[in-house]
Formats: structure tokens, C-alpha cells, sequence
């Protein structure tokens, strides 16, 4: 008896689950671009961190100026956040122009998920060692990807969808 129980309430948490996921995903799939910008946390920018930034100011930056120049852990959490929405910017462009570049897609995607990854090492590592090298390292790696990332997104809107391009950059 409790066994049967134990069954059905087990399935009927995993139908509201699923429930809930497809609920989930028809609204990110219905969003339009100005809820997408909206999104973006635009308090913080990698611009700083860019290679074209660097190489025009004629600065080489170490892990330690990343660090600094991204506020700690204040900027990797936007950057994690802000790669969630950069890859359904992503998702948007391509089902509004089905002329794509896939590999590009699959390029952002895989992009947006390193970030992502990087960044809850590196947040982790910082809650157990307070900027240690390794999260510094870290921290520099996810900001490089970040900014590699935010470039080939702006390439990807100029070449398909350059009406929303200024906003884009505007909100990075």
C-alpha cells in the first residue's frame, strides 16, 4: 500500500516537473528581443576585459587585473547570468532567420556553457578560498570566454538581424 503511494506521488512530482519545464520553455520561446535585452544585466560590462579593449589601450592583462576589473564575484555571477541570456538571444536570431550559420549556434551554445561552468568553479573555489590564484585563473578564463562569446554574438546579429544590433550593443 504505501509502496503504490510512494509510486504515484513520485509520477505526479515528475508530471509537474515536466509540467513545468514546457511552461517554461514556451515562454523563452515566445519572448520577444525587448524582454531579451531587458534581461541582460547591464550594471557590468567585460568590455574592459576584451582582447580589441586590451590591444588598443596597449595593455596585457594578468589574472589579477581581471579580477579587479571585474569586481570579484560580483561580475562573475553577471556573467553568468548574462550568458543564459546571450545564448537565447542566440536561440531567438535563429528561429527568426532560419538561414543561420548552425555551427556558429552550436559554437554560442558551447560557449555559453563553459562560462557557466567556469564561473560556478570559480565562485566555489572563492567560497572556500577568498581569490586564490586558482579563482583568479579562473575568473580570467570566463572573462575571456565571456568576451569571445559577446563578439561573436554581435557578428551574428550584424550579419542576420542588424535592425536589433544597436540595442545589443547599446545593453552590453
Amino acid at each position: 500500500m504505501v509502496f503504490a503511494l510512494l509510486q504515484i506521488v513520485g509520477f505526479a512530482a515528475v508530471a509537474v516537473y515536466f509540467g513545468y519545464w514546457r511552461a517554461g520553455h514556451r515562454r523563452r520561446n515566445n519572448e520577444s528581443w525587448e524582454t531579451l535585452l531587458g534581461q541582460l544585466r547591464a550594471d557590468w560590462s567585460a568590455r574592459d576585459l576584451s582582447d580589441s579593449f586590451l590591444w588598443a589601450e596597449g595593455l596585457n592583462a594578468t589574472a589579477d587585473d581581471a579580477w579587479q576589473r571585474m569586481e570579484g564575484p560580483r561580475g562573475l555571477w553577471v556573467m553568468f547570468q548574462n550568458a543564459r541570456v546571450m545564448l537565447q538571444m542566440a536561440d531567438f536570431v535563429a528561429r527568426n532567420h532560419p538561414d543561420v550559420d548552425r555551427l556558429l549556434l552550436e559554437t554560442l551554445r558551447s560557449d555559453a556553457m563553459q562560462i557557466r561552468i567556469c564561473v560556478l568553479m570559480g565562485l566555489a573555489q572563492y567560497g572556500f578560498n577568498q581569490a586564490s590564484e586558482g579563482v583568479r585563473i579562473n575568473a580570467y578564463r570566463a572573462a575571456s570566454m565571456y568576451a569571445a562569446m559577446a563578439a561573436r554574438l554581435t557578428a551574428l546579429l550584424q550579419n542576420h538581424a542588424g535592425e536589433v544590433l544597436p540595442d545589443f550593443v547599446a545593453a552590453m
